[in-house]
């Protein structure tokens, strides 16, 4: 099969692999849509010591079932592979498994192919009128309907619903679009971008700034640097939540004396339950984000170029999907 195969800092070749070899208790699925995720960029960059040159990266997967009692089903992919026996696993806290394991980082090969293997418990069978493109949405949708859930959960009932979302790619957008699902009428996203920003302004309906002014009862990092963890510090209103998802820089940035005098709830947010998955994945169904077209389609094959744009900042739309069948 080809594949996308990340090959050293800002390397990635397009060329032949061996096919999937699916265990027993697994499906081969036919990738016919993966999304490019910021957590890809790093690697790409050589900032995530996790993926390590040579992988296949990508795990925002739609496509079909080959073979078996399920061929031809539609289905879009929770990457996330988890024991199921552990007391995170039985408590609904898949994501805090400890031998979870995610497909783009070693053992399990990622979707930049035409092919991956995946247990039945991680498909999610997609009706026949969504496209596959936006199925595979699902993943990083679910990351931010995650944040946001838990930042709802850990929120006063006595506080207002505005919510600041820090950095407008497909993250920062998904969890805006999930706030918005769960009563949040006021949400603003910044975004230092001018294209992007006037992207998410023009045709995401979007309240997309460059600067954030005023005080929030929810800010979602889903940026992650130092910078960004300070200007949530600073602008989360006193008992307000902040629930960090991005994964930028390890430290520095939060005003833990602000936080801990104005009891400023901090979330660290990872990925999605496997009910925060199916959750957003039945959203996405029912057209409860949006439109969902704010997405950009282009060949695998020329998924390099895609990657070097993308570190370049000349990419608008919030998310690149690629096709390993164009």
């Amino acid at each position: 099969m080809k594949a996308l195969v990340y090959d050293g800092i800002e390397q990635l070749g397009y060329r032949d692999v061996p096919d999937p070899d699916p265990a027993k208790d697994e499906h081969l699925i036919r990738v016919e849509a993966v999304g490019i995720c910021g957590s890809d960029m790093h690697a790409y960059l050589g900032h995530d010591a996790r993926r390590p040159a040579p992988l296949i990266l990508g795990h925002e997967a739609a496509g079909t079932v080959v073979g078996g009692p399920k061929d031809g089903m539609r289905v879009t992919v929770n990457p996330l592979v988890t024991c199921m026996t552990c007391p995170a696993c039985k408590a609904g806290r898949e994501n805090l498994c400890a031998t979870r394991q995610i497909i783009s980082m070693p053992p399990r090969e990622g979707a930049f192919a035409q092919y991956i293997a995946m247990p039945e418990a991680n498909l999610v069978a997609v009706p026949a009128d969504v496209p596959l493109e936006k199925a595979a949405l699902a993943e990083p949708l679910a990351v931010s309907w995650h944040a946001a859930r838990l930042a709802l959960e850990a929120l006063h009932p006595s506080m207002d619903k505005s919510a600041l979302v820090l950095g407008g790619g497909a993250i920062g957008l998904a969890a805006a679009l999930a706030l918005n699902a769960m009563g949040f009428d006021d949400v603003t996203i910044t975004e230092p971008n001018d294209a992007r920003r006037a992207y998410l302004s023009e045709h995401c309906g979007q309240n997309a700034v460059a600067q954030a002014q005023g005080s929030y009862s929810v800010v979602i990092d889903a940026v992650g640097y130092e910078a960004t963890r300070a200007s949530a510090s600073e602008l989360a209103l006193p008992g307000g939540v902040i629930a960090h998802v991005g994964l930028g820089e390890d430290t520095g940035g939060l005003d833990i004396r602000r936080m801990t005098l104005q009891e400023i709830t901090f979330i660290g947010t990872y990925t999605y339950t496997a009910q925060d998955f199916r959750d957003t994945a039945q959203a996405i169904f029912e057209g409860r984000l949006g439109s969902l077209d704010w997405i950009e389609a282009r060949p695998l094959a020329d998924g390099f170029q895609a990657f070097r744009e993308l570190r370049a900042g000349v990419v608008a739309s919030p998310k690149i999907i690629l096709d390993p069948w164009a």
